[in-house]
Order: structure tokens, then C-alpha cells, then sequence
């Protein structure tokens, strides 16, 4: 076997800080299959792409009675991934979530929901997916305010109305129980009473108010 000199091994100087930052990057996202995530975190970061890394590690949600695979932060590395691609194939979607480690009976029973194949648009997976995370339709839109928003942690949860209205109207339309006349006066009561004094935006405490007319049938 050829036998190597120190002199001979060269290590980029920028080394040590690649580990301390992979260091950081797995005790925050606390992968499960510590292996497949870090071949996915030197290839994302190799091909200039967005490495599967948490904002901030999780503590385990008491409310999710079965463990799904799925969290927060896990829809969150992946809308980073896709968000500003708009439409997605399907395959590549599969491929992010075998890095994370996600079972794959979670992906094929969001596809089966949404009746997705070829390319799809990555904003109604994302809103299967948090279902799948969720107690209720209504809970399904705060979470979508809390991963979409630009507020910090702890705050109101805004995001443009116009953008929530897509996400209502398309949990609405998988639900097939809610009436359009419904959907039209609960989006009307927001836009009266909310969003005309939040310049456009809507937050949960808005829907989820007393006297919100009710978003599920």
C-alpha cells in the first residue's frame, strides 16, 4: 500500500470550519439516519444547493399521538429546498425525504391524498404534508402561518392573505365537505374585518377569532 507523509496530505485551512459547521448543522437537526443525512449535507453543499439543516432543534410534540416522521422543522428544511421552484417532479420530492430519513409510507400516503404525479406544485404537497401533522383543517393553516412566516418565533404568524386564501381554498377542496358559500363568507369576513387594517396580511388569531365564521363544515 503507497504510504502518504504529512508533508505530501494537504488540508484545506477552511477544513476545520466545515466540520465545526456540520458539527452544528447535526446536533440541531438531529438526524435519525446520521449517514444518509450527511451524504445529503456534503452533496447539497458540493452542488451550491440548500443542505437539510433545522433552524433549531425540537422537542417532541406532546399533541402527535403517532409518530409520523414528519415535523416542523423537517416541512421547514424541505419549503427551503423547494419553495422558489413553484413546481417540483415528484421523484425529487421522494429523494429529499429519503435523506431526512422520513418513512416512506408518510410520502407515498401524501401522494395517494393529493393525487400527485410527474411535476407537482410544491405548495399543495407542503399543505398534505402538514396535514399529516396536524388535528384539524384549522390547525393545518396556523402551522402554515408559523412555517411561512418572516415574523420571529413567538410572534403574530403573518403572511399575506392573498397567499392564504390559495392554502384555504385547496384544504377546503381536499376536505369536500365545505361549501363554496362557506369558503366565500369566511373569506370575506377576514378581508372586512382584518386584513383591510393589516396592509394585506393575515395572522391565526384573525380565523381562529370568536366571531370568524367556521372554516370547516
Amino acid at each position: 500500500e503507497p504510504y502518504y507523509t504529512s508533508e505530501q496530505i494537504s488540508i484545506p485551512s477552511e477544513f476545520p470550519d466545515i466540520l465545526l459547521q456540520f458539527s452544528k448543522a447535526a446536533i440541531r437537526t438531529q438526524p435519525t439516519d446520521v449517514l444518509a443525512w450527511s451524504a445529503a449535507y456534503f452533496r447539497a453543499l458540493a452542488n451550491g444547493q440548500t443542505p437539510p439543516i433545522k433552524e433549531r432543534m425540537e422537542m417532541p410534540v406532546a399533541t402527535q399521538k403517532i409518530d409520523t416522521g414528519l415535523t416542523m422543522g423537517l416541512l421547514k428544511i424541505l419549503h427551503r429546498q423547494f419553495s422558489s421552484k413553484g413546481t417540483v417532479p415528484l421523484n425529487e420530492i421522494q429523494n429529499k425525504y429519503q435523506d431526512l430519513n422520513i418513512p416512506q409510507e408518510q410520502f407515498d400516503d401524501i401522494v395517494q391524498i393529493g393525487g400527485f404525479n410527474g411535476d407537482v406544485q410544491w405548495e399543495h404537497f407542503l399543505t398534505v404534508a402538514m396535514t399529516k401533522i396536524s388535528k384539524s383543517l384549522t390547525d393545518t393553516l396556523i402551522k402554515i402561518c408559523e412555517l411561512l412566516t418572516s415574523d420571529p418565533p413567538g410572534a403574530n404568524a403573518r403572511i399575506p392573505f392573498d397567499q392564504w386564501k390559495k392554502f384555504y381554498r385547496y384544504l377546503a377542496e381536499l376536505d369536500g365537505d365545505i361549501r363554496q358559500e362557506q369558503i366565500q363568507e369566511v373569506i370575506d369576513y377576514l378581508a372586512n374585518e382584518w386584513v383591510i387594517r393589516q396592509n394585506g396580511m393575515i395572522h391565526p388569531r384573525n380565523f381562529i377569532h370568536p366571531e370568524c365564521p367556521k372554516l370547516e363544515a
